[in-house]
């Protein structure tokens, strides 16, 4: 697994950003790829960061996630976004890239690690499950019109 979290690496010139492009919009299907880099740049003046894993030179997985206070459990690192490309999926990169994220956070001071999953993902569920992360709340929206 050292093998494969070596190849995990933050994001951060328009380039890498857009690199990631095509896996992350198999979770979010509705960018585009101009409208992606322009919003994770956007998100990164507030503290985002995309990292990826890559695979025999391609980007196989990607994170997206941000450090904040929070009264209820202190320091967390939040992941906003974690996917795996479909077709590299069961390789062991979720595991590894989540491992990464966890390790960030211990780094950074943090006492908790979160991220919410929408409710039809029955199978990033179960993964979350098998990496012991439990449901601890629900998460409500509301979209704004």
């Amino acid at each position: 697994m050292g093998e494969v979290q070596g190849k995990i690496k933050l994001a951060e010139t328009a380039a890498e950003i857009a690199r990631c492009f095509p896996v992350m919009a198999q979770l979010r299907p509705h960018l585009n790829p101009e409208e992606f880099v322009a919003r994770v740049e956007a998100q990164q003046a507030q503290g985002y960061r995309l990292t990826s894993l890559e695979d025999q030179g391609a980007v196989a997985a990607v994170a997206g996630f941000r450090m904040m206070e929070v009264l209820a459990t202190g320091r967390t690192l939040y992941v906003d976004d974690l996917v795996t490309d479909t077709a590299l999926r069961s390789r062991g990169h979720g595991k590894a890239i989540l491992n990464w994220l966890e390790a960030y956070a211990r780094s950074a001071g943090c006492e908790t690690f979160s991220l919410d999953s929408g409710t039809h993902r029955q199978e990033a569920h179960a993964f979350y499950f098998r990496e012991r992360m439990r449901v601890t709340s629900f998460h409500f929206a509301k979209k704004l019109e």
